[in-house]
């Protein structure tokens, strides 16, 4: 087998051109959807649970540090072991995993059970996150490839922006823990149409740990994933703390968090449909856009957010760029090393998560240590960073990578 066969894996199979080959793809999307919904649902809880199990804001959100640490290691672990199994019985285990950890969140007497639950999330999370896209691509022609690939990485970005939301406002209706009880419904019941919708999908040759990180020899990639981990890092650093930085600075309850929170679902929803347009015809320019952005807005919120109308504001122009960051990040990594779809996606998904771990733990510390609203002005370097790092790094061009 040649490097390049070992680091690609099997190539994509036309299995299914039908509409339920299409409609495996949009299975596949709403278990992206569940699981980064379980692995970010504390971000719009962190009140309350943390006078629940007695432990100050900065501790509870060590439960997201905990999921997406996890998820990183997870991510390369379980598509190289588990490659050559079945992958809808791979899917459905995995599903089960994250519904039994939600579970165990929701009847959770203290941080150290809440802790050992997260872990399982972050199991379940990293595998299905790794693997969707290339099971998405065996369900659709070789054609219908990037437009499979790009639905179900929209479950990512659907997400990030919509999960926490929802999870925030179920919570302030029936309380914190009945959010994870009905994110593990949900698991259940995307298991259940993983079963019913999706065909046996028999694995060819594995991909190899190493396969995946021999990645790192792309420069693009290399400049793509220091994107990802600084961007998703200064996100998180802030976002992770966003709820106890609106009560304060703008006095927002319960309800009104919850509305500027969907205020910002809706703003990413769209801000993932924009940037996905975008970055197809400029990777470079579309990231320098979102990083800018992005480090103005997490740095005005706790200067300027005392008033509703502007934080509202603030919370839709961040919600619009982050919304596109998934979809860009995948976009400029696979056009890095477009033969290499499957590693590729692993590559990203554990950067990803290890970069959501770090910013929840060091906006957790800034919070602790220094004040609520520092985690904000690291977010905005973060940010900044990443923006210095698109405009100077090498980029793909035309989806072809130039090695070196």
């Amino acid at each position: 087998m040649t490097q390049a066969e070992e680091i690609a894996g099997p190539p994509p199979a036309q299995e299914d051109s039908t509409v339920r080959g299409w409609s495996g793809v949009a299975v596949l999307a709403a278990a992206t959807f569940t699981v980064v919904t379980a692995e970010m649902l504390p971000v719009g809880l962190l009140t309350p649970m943390g006078a629940a199990l007695q432990v100050s804001e900065g501790r509870a959100g060590l439960s997201l540090t905990i999921t997406g640490v996890v998820a990183a290691i997870a991510a390369p672990l379980l598509t190289s072991a588990l490659g050559r199994f079945d992958r809808r019985r791979v899917f459905g285990w995995l599903l089960a995993v994250v519904a039994l950890g939600n579970l165990g969140a929701a009847w959770s007497p203290n941080f150290g059970v809440l802790a050992a639950a997260r872990v399982l999330v972050g199991i379940g999370m990293g595998g299905v996150w790794a693997m969707a896209a290339a099971m998405a691509v065996r369900l659709v022609p070789v054609k219908s490839a990037g437009p499979a690939t790009a639905l179900v990485f929209s479950g990512v970005a659907v997400a990030s922006v919509l999960g926490i939301p929802a999870g925030a406002f179920l919570g302030a209706l029936a309380g914190w823990r009945v959010a994870f009880l009905a994110t593990a419904a949900l698991a259940v019941l995307v298991l259940l149409a993983v079963a019913a919708v999706l065909p046996r999908m028999t694995a060819g040759q594995a991909v190899s740990l190493g396969g995946v990180l021999r990645l790192f020899g792309y420069p693009q990639v290399r400049t793509g994933l220091l994107i990802v981990a600084f961007l998703v890092t200064g996100h998180f650093a802030a976002y992770t703390y966003v709820r106890p930085v609106l009560e304060r600075v703008s006095g927002a309850g319960p309800a009104t968090i919850g509305t500027l929170l969907l205020v910002y679902g809706i703003a990413g929803v769209i801000g993932n449909f924009v940037a996905g347009n975008a970055v197809v015809r400029a990777p470079r320019a579309t990231l320098i856009v979102l990083s800018t952005v992005l480090a103005l807005t997490v740095l005005a919120l706790p200067a300027l957010g005392g008033s509703l109308v502007v934080a509202g504001t603030l919370m839709a122009i961040w919600g619009l760029t982050y919304g596109g960051v998934s979809i860009s990040s995948l976009t400029w990594v696979v056009a890095s090393a477009p033969r290499f779809r499957e590693g590729a996606s692993a590559l990203l998904t554990s950067i990803f998560n290890a970069a959501i771990a770090v910013g929840a733990l060091v906006g957790g510390l800034a919070a602790d240590v220094v004040d609520v609203t520092s985690a904000m002005w690291l977010g905005g370097v973060l940010a900044a960073a990443a923006l210095l790092t698109a405009a100077l790094g090498p980029a793909p061009v035309d989806g072809r990578v130039r090695d070196s």
